[in-house]
């Protein structure tokens, strides 16, 4: 894009001054005509005088369109290399960045109509504050920065804290609060809720540790990590309540009569988790595609002594083909505690359970629509699914559909979301649920977002 803007840049000047140079001469040669010397009293000494300062101007014309001209072969000698260069998936070309810390953040409200909550259908629905967020991220030297804080009526939580450093060409180290590399990436799902992999820990989750991350080269890219423990220090951490925080961990084991949503008796917490992301992209006929497998494994402590270990994984695919987005992903966790069947975990100042194994599946289906309805610029149309089954607890699945659209215009970025869901944290149930009824939420999500 800057070539070309200095390519367009050159070839006007070039143009400009051409059209100097004609200028030029047709003046010289009015000038020197007879009909001119007749209509226009001027001694032979002046006009003798006035010729040779055109000759000068002409001469400094042609000078400087010769230097126009070696600055163009130059800059499309640079352009061709560059275009070489960046064609060759071995040797990205990384964008500099100028010292400076850049702060935005976003301010949200939440309208929400359910099935499950008498009071709000008899008050048709619900209007409430969601969120007031700030972010940071920048350069500092050799050093990046990024980090997000959220803050709620009930709470304030970190969602992700941490410095890069850019050790190679296609090497990229993080450290402090950083997402968990796993499955589909960014997120496996389109919507306001997320999907069913969320609330078990399995898609947007943030702890404590080092990541190393590969950039795509060769087609495919690497994610390495290791996490101490979670982002709110694990299960001794220096905290009043290990539910207040963004994303989904465990927190503790469910006692035999244990409520499903009760502050657990017996504390967990993750520690020395490794974990890593492998993804191969291609293009064929059209379609851009990501396919990939995800693994973590590590430590579960009770605040004396190590309780158990935990374990997942995932099969993930990705794809594009013109405005049309695919995913697919497959996964499996297992908390390995002996005589235990379910798990407390904690989020969003809310305890949930989930069954200590099971096993997940998601399909999402995306159109995005560009379009010019006054501020309103892009739509994004989308049904994402998920279902988690073959339960430890021996409960009824968990099924999720979310039917919606998003709407970007300008500062503001809206969902529409239909949720249709059983045994589903937010939609009437949980996941430690055993209904055979499917219960729905109307949410509408409006943002500000700088």
């Amino acid at each position: 894009m800057v070539i070309g803007t200095i390519r367009s840049n050159l070839v006007s000047r070039e143009i400009i001054m051409n059209k100097n140079l004609l200028a030029s001469t047709v003046v010289a040669t009015v000038i020197s005509s007879p009909i001119y010397a007749q209509t226009v009293e001027m001694s032979a000494s002046e006009l003798a005088k006035l010729q040779q300062q055109i000759s000068e101007l002409q001469s400094k014309l042609t000078e400087l369109q010769e230097q126009v001209d070696a600055a163009t072969v130059g800059v499309a000698s640079n352009s061709e290399a560059i275009g070489e260069q960046a064609g060759d998936a071995d040797v990205p070309v990384p964008a500099k960045s100028e010292d400076g810390i850049t702060v935005g953040g976003a301010v949200r409200t939440n309208f929400s109509y359910t099935s499950y909550n008498e009071g709000n259908k008899d008050r048709s629905g619900d209007f409430d504050f969601d969120i007031f967020r700030v972010n940071f991220t920048g350069v500092v030297g050799d050093v990046s920065l990024n980090g997000e804080i959220r803050f709620f009526d009930y709470m304030t939580a970190i969602k992700y804290a941490y410095v890069g450093y850019q050790f190679s060409q296609n090497w990229q180290v993080q450290a402090g609060v950083a997402k968990v590399p796993f499955g589909n990436s960014p997120y496996n799902s389109h919507n306001y809720f997320f999907s069913a992999n969320y609330y078990l820990g399995l898609e947007d989750d943030f702890d404590l540790g080092v990541v190393f991350k590969r950039s795509v080269a060769d087609n495919w890219q690497l994610d390495l990590a290791f996490f101490k423990n979670d982002e709110l220090g694990g299960v001794d951490g220096y905290v009043d309540n290990r539910s207040d925080r963004y994303s989904y961990d465990i927190v503790g084991a469910r006692a035999v009569g244990e409520g499903i949503y009760d502050d657990p008796t017996q504390p967990l917490g993750e520690y020395n988790t490794f974990s890593g992301r492998f993804a191969y992209h291609f293009s064929q006929g059209g379609f851009d595609t990501e396919v990939g497998v995800s693994a973590l494994s590590g430590g579960l402590h009770d605040g004396d002594s190590r309780a158990g270990d935990y374990q997942a994984w995932a099969l993930h695919a990705s794809s594009r083909y013109e405005n049309w987005h695919a995913q697919l992903q497959h996964s499996n966790y297992h908390y390995d505690i002996d005589q235990v069947d379910r798990i407390a975990v904690g989020a969003y100042s809310f305890y949930d359970s989930i069954a200590a194994e099971a096993t997940s599946s998601t399909f999402n289906l995306a159109y995005d629509l560009a379009v010019n309805f006054g501020a309103v610029t892009a739509l994004q149309f989308y049904n994402n699914y998920g279902i988690v089954y073959d339960k430890s607890d021996n409960t009824a699945n968990t099924v999720m559909n979310i039917t919606g659209v998003s709407v970007a215009a300008g500062g503001l970025f809206t969902y529409f979301d239909w949720v249709y869901a059983k045994n589903q944290p937010f939609a009437g149930g949980s996941a430690a649920g055993d209904s055979s009824d499917f219960e729905h939420r109307f949410n509408v999500n409006i943002g500000y977002y700088f």
